[in-house]
């Protein structure tokens, strides 16, 4: 695309856009990313089909949601940062305020019978979005024997070993990179020339992009040290979302097992159930999916308020959570964004993308097996053979009802092919009849 065609919009026309785009960006980064295409590419034309996808590539390399990502540099691409800037963050304001409201209700609520009987159903729900989430990646993803292997192996590597998440991103990314120049089949790359790079490198520019927003990432972090210190709940808070956001490939779906992992049995800032509570919500809300780590940011401050009051404690929290999960993909696009034009092509990156994307396809599995589990059984055990972990469900808690909102869920999504919220209200009243019934 050139300048021409990015001046044909005007910044007040950016804002507008980006707004209606931050308010209706409901389903997830592919519905996201399909509602972005429409506005953008077909009925606005400010960016050509080539770039659009050419930009979206690259922001799959990138940690982060890579939805928001594509926002940020399509404003970049059409006004500088200033365009960035404003598309970057009206793409997570409305969701932001939606979940911080919904995340205050559940913290007050929570113990209420009612409350908790509408969340059996969210539960439900959730699970089964996960399944269809985990089928509609592998169908697309898994096209070869070498990346279904890379699948299974991040699976068991997760789900039975326990190594750390950013271990199996990094490692899959690192195996498919030489595997894309030695035999690119494995990973169904298609051979191309790639384009030739035109005009000086920007190191200037990302320079100092790193420099600026490194500032903006970590002057939290250091009033928190200073006025906290780091033994408070804050600065776990920031600390544990700064290093998410670095690991965070593959969206939210991916990550949520890592960061459940560690939110629940590492810091005990939440109980199991809980988590699908908070994807529920950010299920319903417009905006990224990653915004469910503002719900686990809120609860874990809500409930170690000192020195503040429990609502205030829970908003700073809430408010960490978003300024460390975001400012960061602002770096990562403000510092790529001037190089996005000669990576696009490497093949090297393109295979080290590939076998991230199926290794998140393992990922998702673990996911999904841990959300049945807890879903499904109220009491669930772990145990240690050797380096494997077991889970060792307690029969005696499977909850029947939980089962069969799971079954109606499943069948709205597969069989009827209904919208998320719509499941997702339906699944919700039914959890409201069944737990205030029995």
């Amino acid at each position: 695309m050139d300048r021409a065609t990015a001046s044909a919009s005007s910044f007040p026309e950016l804002w507008r856009a980006f707004l209606r785009i931050g308010l209706l960006s409901f389903g997830g980064p592919a519905g996201q990313i399909a509602l972005m295409h429409r506005e953008l590419v077909d009925e606005r034309g400010w960016i050509s089909e080539d770039d659009y996808l050419h930009a979206l590539n690259v922001c799959h390399l990138l940690p982060g949601p890579e939805a928001q990502q594509l926002a940020t540099w399509i404003g970049w691409r059409l006004h500088g940062w200033r365009g960035g800037l404003v598309a970057g963050l009206l793409f997570v304001i409305p969701g932001s305020l939606v979940i911080l409201a919904l995340s205050i209700l559940y913290a007050m609520a929570a113990n209420l019978a009612w409350f908790s009987a509408i969340f059996l159903g969210v539960k439900a729900a959730v699970l089964a979005i996960v399944v269809q989430a985990l089928l509609r990646i592998a169908g697309r993803a898994l096209d070869t024997r070498f990346k279904q292997g890379l699948a299974a192996a991040a699976f068991v590597a997760l789900f039975v070993l326990d190594l750390p998440f950013p271990l199996i991103v990094l490692g899959a990314g690192a195996a498919g990179m030489p595997v894309a120049s030695t035999r690119p089949d494995w990973l169904a790359l298609k051979p191309g020339a790639a384009s030739a790079p035109v005009g000086p490198r920007p190191w200037s520019s990302t320079i100092q992009s790193v420099a600026i927003w490194g500032v903006i990432w970590g002057t939290p972090m250091a009033l928190v040290a200073a006025t906290l210190g780091i033994d408070h709940v804050l600065w776990d808070i920031g600390a544990f979302f700064s290093q998410l956001a670095v690991v965070t490939f593959g969206g939210a779906y991916a990550v949520l097992a890592y960061m459940a992992q560690e939110a629940v049995q590492g810091f005990g800032w939440l109980q199991p159930g809980e988590m699908a509570d908070g994807l529920g919500l950010a299920e319903t809300t417009p905006g990224p999916l990653i915004m469910v780590t503002q719900f686990v940011g809120f609860l874990a401050a809500y409930r170690a308020p000192e020195p503040f009051t429990p609502i205030i404690a829970g908003l700073l929290g809430a408010g960490l959570t978003t300024w460390v999960t975001f400012a960061p993909c602002f770096l990562w696009i403000f510092a790529v964004a001037p190089w996005i034009d000669r990576l696009g092509n490497t093949v090297r990156l393109k295979g080290g993308l590939a076998a991230v994307t199926a290794a998140v396809v393992g990922v998702i599995a673990n996911l999904t097996a841990w959300f049945l589990l807890h879903v499904l059984f109220s009491t669930v055990g772990e145990s240690r053979v050797g380096p494997l972990r077991l889970y060792t469900p307690d029969w005696a808690s499977f909850d029947w009802r939980a089962a069969l909102l799971a079954v109606l869920a499943c069948l709205l999504v597969f069989g009827a092919k209904w919208s998320i919220m719509r499941v997702l209200a339906v699944a919700a009243l039914g959890g409201l009849v069944l737990g205030m019934a029995i």
